[in-house]
């Protein structure tokens, strides 16, 4: 059990105290019990238990440095790991590098610096009318 000075006691919140608490006892605690710790580690009565579990309550759930775990358990976040498992099946994706690419696809043969690119924009820009500001184009 942590050993909390007068002091303490009147500038600590309930979320700090179980902070202390759940460091102290490095396990985790369903909620409730948690905050009959935390009452008497402050010398309240059971009547403030009554009064203040609903704020202790959201005291904790928007605390970072608490967990929600299963079946009304509170613990620290730092405690508890987050793990991310990607899958990634190994037979579908074949890693090829850039040359590979270039040389299968035949781009890179294919390809020349001085190709002439007014062949292509020429058929392009056919039917291609520009108008003044003052023209209107006529609907056909």
């Amino acid at each position: 059990m942590i050993k909390i000075s007068d002091e303490e006691k009147e500038n600590l919140s309930y979320d700090d105290v179980a902070y202390l608490i759940l460091k102290d006892s490095k396990r985790k605690v369903k909620i409730q019990d948690l905050f009959k710790k935390v009452i008497k580690a402050l010398g309240l009565s059971d009547a403030d238990f009554e009064e203040n579990i609903g704020t202790f309550f959201e005291q904790v759930i928007t605390d970072k440095r608490f967990i929600m775990l299963d079946g009304g358990y509170c613990d620290l976040k730092v405690n508890h790991s987050s793990k991310v498992i990607v899958e990634e099946d190994d037979e579908d994706y074949e890693i090829i590098s850039d040359d590979d690419f270039l040389d299968e696809a035949g781009d890179e043969d294919n390809y020349s610096d001085e190709s002439d690119a007014d062949d292509d924009t020429e058929d392009d820009l056919q039917d291609l009318v520009i108008l003044d500001a003052d023209e209107e184009l006529d609907a056909e």
